[in-house]
């Protein structure tokens, strides 16, 4: 099965050894994005409701990139800093996938990359 490299410049650049997004068949593989803006490279302030909409704006041009889109999401992973601002982070959450929402785990962690509020990986099916 090939295996291909996503890049696109309007979501962050990796800060470290991977790729925004890898398409193997018909799904794509999305590293976890957090609430970088892709122009700066800086995490975007406003608190966890703009972590989180930057957070899947993010994700949606990668997977814009791949030939795909959020509606095509079949599973996400949510990673938290702070599980008391998992109501906040849920409602912008459900801006994003409004029906039929794919299946998601939601953790809390001690940190994570430039000190983000959130990140969230996905998983998507291939094609539109």
């Amino acid at each position: 099965m090939d295996r291909q490299v996503i890049h696109t410049d309007h979501a962050p650049k990796a800060i470290g050894p991977y790729s925004q997004a890898i398409r193997v068949g018909e799904f794509v593989f999305c590293a976890g994005q957090a609430a970088l803006d892709p122009a700066t490279g800086n995490l975007v302030s406003g608190g966890i409701e703009a972590e989180t909409r930057r957070t899947l704006q993010n994700l949606a041009a990668v997977l814009e990139a791949a030939g795909t889109s959020l509606s095509r999401v079949v599973k996400t992973t949510v990673f938290l800093l702070d599980m008391n601002e998992f109501q906040k982070m849920n409602a912008v959450y459900a801006e994003f996938f409004p029906s039929n929402p794919p299946a998601r785990s939601t953790v809390q962690v001690a940190r994570l990359p430039k000190d983000a509020r959130v990140e969230i990986e996905v998983i998507a099916l291939a094609g539109q």
